[in-house]
């Protein structure tokens, strides 16, 4: 899979996995969830998963985190209708950190932007 101009999204991809042990104990029984948009390699959002949000996710094909402030499983869109369409899963070399490239159904923001990431700052 490539970008505009032709550029790879995933450099070096070596194995595939049936299973990984994600190491939820790392960061108190969470771990930190990349989206990324699978045409176009852009950032959507970023999120945390518990393993039930993880299997929840694989199960489902939606991506679906834990919420912080609600203390409970939450699949995005699940009011909006704007899910992320699970296409590939990748996790880093420590087990520790999930990047999910999806298909969103709509904006990704509540705010109704495409991607959470739509601020930028400024240099120093």
């Amino acid at each position: 899979m490539t970008l505009p101009g032709g550029i790879p999204t995933v450099i070096g991809l070596m194995e595939t996995l049936d299973d990984v042990a994600l190491d939820f104990a790392k960061f108190d029984g969470l771990i930190p969830a990349v989206v990324q948009h699978h045409q176009t390699g852009q950032v959507l959002m970023l999120g945390f998963m518990n393993e039930a949000a993880w299997m929840k996710s694989r199960q489902s094909g939606l991506v679906t985190f834990f919420s912080r402030t609600r203390q409970r499983l939450w699949t995005k869109g699940e009011t909006s209708g704007d899910v992320l369409n699970i296409k590939r899963i990748l996790v880093d070399c420590d087990d520790d950190t999930v990047l999910f490239m999806a298909d969103p159904a709509g904006p990704t923001c509540h705010t109704g932007q495409v991607s959470c990431f739509h601020r930028e700052v400024k240099r120093a």
